[in-house]
């Protein structure tokens, strides 16, 4: 991912040096384990440690790669010229490149996890603090984006907060789920290395041992991996467009901050366009395009192929540095946003009284009235307001058969705005506790 959108705690995960320090680790554990097995003389393992504050040259991997055509034996060959070639020799005993690979990808995936299960947790607390704020702030809601009825901005960001606690729940699953490794050899045998070796890799790592690979780890659990990533990216945009609804000029209930010396475009003065959200909508698209692959790599050749290794080589960075990015950007739209309560109120008065409109329907079916006749007569004086902006409580005051059935006293207690506010307490303690 390019370094505009990428923070440096993910980028060091999937750099070069990072990578090949888990391969030597995987290495050198395996053959302490070999050698508590009796297969290698200790000796020899003790002396691949020596390597362990050595810092890989990737220049130099990448000139033996260019001869040996082969990544892991370029760092195996790397390998032997600090530890030793005699007292390399045992190094990699009875295991195939997938298992340094594999295992290695997994580990950088669990880290990746972690820094983005932080990243939900400071956007859940940013939710939170915006919903408690404004938790009895009336705004219209909108139903195919026309004005519906009354709710909160409380509500709102309430469940915007719940989605994202769901996520979190999710990519807390899928990181376990992922937090797999394997040691187990051409095909997934054992045959040339003891299932004892994987047990103490993995353990040393953080891992469990997969309960059977092949000659790789299966990639359904990749693709659960991504598909999680991909519905958190769905998430953000979920609330990115809400608030690039609310930036517009003729809604303005909430806008992204704009900071001082910002400019909104090169040829407008006036402009306050709201980029940030539009970014992340973009930033979402990019880790949606992980999932497919990510399950198009599920099917593999027999014990294995590698039409799955380009792919991840991409999608493993592309996708959490752009994730972990885009959280963390939404994180800060959400705590700086500004919200304008006043704008809410002048938006549903645009067309006074017509939220109430369902009220007033069920009003009339509750005092007698057919639902049919109930239906006719409320929309009736509710087109008058969608064409006039004419009030509605004053149509209906003055429509004849509603106030036989209603009364006056009747109609004004239908626009109390508290009547559609007074479960809210009930809504947050489901979502936040009591």
């Amino acid at each position: 991912m390019i370094p505009r959108y990428s923070r440096p705690d993910m980028v060091a995960i999937w750099s070069p040096e990072t990578k090949f320090k888990i391969w030597y680790e995987i290495e050198a554990h395996a053959c302490d384990a070999m050698a508590d097995l009796g297969t290698i003389p200790r000796g020899n393992a003790d002396a691949v440690w020596k390597a362990k504050d050595v810092q890989f040259d990737v220049a130099r991997i990448d000139e033996i790669e260019a001869v040996t055509k082969h990544d892991v034996i370029a760092f195996l060959t790397h390998l032997a010229e600090h530890v030793g070639s005699d007292e390399a020799r045992f190094v990699h005993q009875g295991m195939t490149s997938s298992d340094v690979l594999d295992t290695c990808l997994n580990v950088q995936l669990v880290r990746a996890s972690d820094i983005l299960i932080a990243d939900l947790v400071a956007l859940l607390a940013a939710l939170k603090k915006r919903a408690m704020e404004h938790k009895h702030t009336v705004r219209v809601g909108r139903s195919h984006g026309i004005h519906a009825e009354p709710t909160t901005m409380g509500l709102t960001f309430a469940r915007f907060y719940a989605e994202m606690d769901r996520n979190l729940a999710r990519l807390k699953a899928v990181r376990a789920e992922i937090a797999t490794g394997a040691i187990s050899g051409a095909v997934g045998t054992f045959a040339n290395i003891d299932p004892r070796v994987e047990e103490h890799v993995c353990a040393k790592l953080g891992l469990t041992p997969e309960p059977i690979s092949t000659q790789v780890i299966p990639r359904d659990r990749h693709a659960m991996f991504f598909a999680v990533l991909g519905v958190i990216a769905s998430s953000i945009e979920n609330v990115a467009i809400e608030i690039r609804h609310m930036q517009r000029t003729e809604v303005l209930e909430g806008a992204e901050f704009f900071s001082m010396g910002q400019k909104g475009s090169s040829a407008m003065p006036h402009k306050k366009n709201p980029v940030l959200t539009e970014n992340l909508t973009g930033l979402a698209r990019l880790v949606r395009m992980s999932v497919i692959p990510a399950m198009e790599n599920v099917a593999l050749w027999h014990e294995r192929d590698i039409s799955h290794s380009s792919v991840e080589r991409a999608i493993g960075p592309d996708a959490t540095i752009t994730l972990d990015f885009a959280l963390n950007r939404l994180t800060g739209v959400v705590d700086k946003m500004l919200i304008f309560p006043q704008n809410m109120l002048d938006n549903m008065n645009k067309f006074p009284g017509l939220v109430m409109s369902q009220r007033v329907l069920l009003a009339l079916t509750q005092a007698g009235v057919s639902r049919e006749a109930a239906y006719s007569m409320v929309q009736r004086n509710a087109l008058k307001v969608w064409e006039d902006r004419v009030d509605f409580r004053e149509e209906l005051l003055a429509d004849a058969d509603v106030v036989a059935a209603l009364g006056v006293d009747g109609i004004n207690e239908k626009f109390d705005m508290d009547y559609h506010t007074k479960h809210v307490d009930t809504i947050f303690k489901r979502v936040f506790g009591a």
